[in-house]
């Protein structure tokens, strides 16, 4: 060392910055890999809450076995797109695929404003429930009322890009009950909703009529004590598999929404 000019005490000290050095650059690496770790499965983490509920998300995550739970009431919402068939016939596949994407991100946004969950959608069937995973009282009737009044609104402002000149419309069931609910699969797990309380539903949109609200006696009943809806009886009809039920139909009162 003596003959590179390098006495034994430089050498020393020469190594143990050059070490420091090393041992700070792994500690920034290690950091910035930290951090985009952290930052994957935060991504991670958020695409699995799109698919199923936060609570319910955070505890697959956490290993915990998932059990399916009885809820003794919420509300469930159904809607259909009115003539989608007629639609269907005069657009191609990609058109189809994005009137729909347009229009459920639409809907999405407006779900963003009530204590709702949005189960699926198939086609151009449209599915919300509220009082689930999380139980939120009776509330659950009215948040699935506003929002429902809330996408007809969006939907008379819809526009279907590729025919500007139609008008979409939508018709819309809602009913109340009891429910089981549970994640089913491993591989693409849904968050699935099983009971009587889900066919009436889908019995209160298929029999309902374009850009109304269509509910049965069950909700009409957990709705009377609001002021901010108006319940116009529609009478008595049969309904597949239900036999003769009393309807009614929900419109927003007026300046109250």
């Amino acid at each position: 060392m003596a003959q590179w000019g390098i006495s034994g005490e430089n050498f020393l000290d020469i190594l143990l910055f050059r070490m420091e050095e090393y041992a700070n650059n792994l500690e920034h690496i290690a950091e910035e890999r930290m951090h985009a770790f952290l930052d994957e499965k935060r991504r991670s983490d958020e695409l699995l809450y799109q698919v199923l509920p936060r609570s319910i998300a955070r505890d697959l995550i956490r290993g915990h076995k998932m059990e399916a739970e009885a809820y003794q009431c919420v509300t469930i919402y159904f809607s259909d797109i009115v003539g989608f068939t007629a639609i269907s016939a005069m657009s191609n596949p990609m058109q189809i695929v994005d009137m729909l994407n347009d229009l459920y991100t639409c809907f999405d946004t407006v779900l963003e404003n009530f204590d709702v969950y949005k189960v699926e959608t198939i086609g151009d069937a449209y599915m919300v429930v509220s009082g689930l995973p999380l139980r939120n009282g009776n509330e659950h009737v009215t948040e699935i009322a506003k929002m429902s009044v809330a996408i007809l609104d969006s939907v008379n402002d819809f526009h279907i890009r590729h025919l500007p000149d139609m008008k979409l419309r939508a018709r819309i069931g809602i009913h109340s009950g009891p429910v089981c609910a549970g994640v089913v699969g491993k591989k693409m797990p849904r968050y699935c909703l099983f009971g009587d309380t889900v066919n009436t539903a889908s019995r209160m949109e298929s029999n309902g009529e374009a850009m109304k609200i269509h509910v049965s006696s069950t909700t009409r009943n957990l709705l009377q004590s609001s002021d901010l809806f108006v319940l116009q009886e529609r009478g008595s009809i049969a309904i597949k598999g239900k036999g003769d039920m009393t309807t009614y139909w929900l419109m927003a009162r007026e300046a109250t929404l």
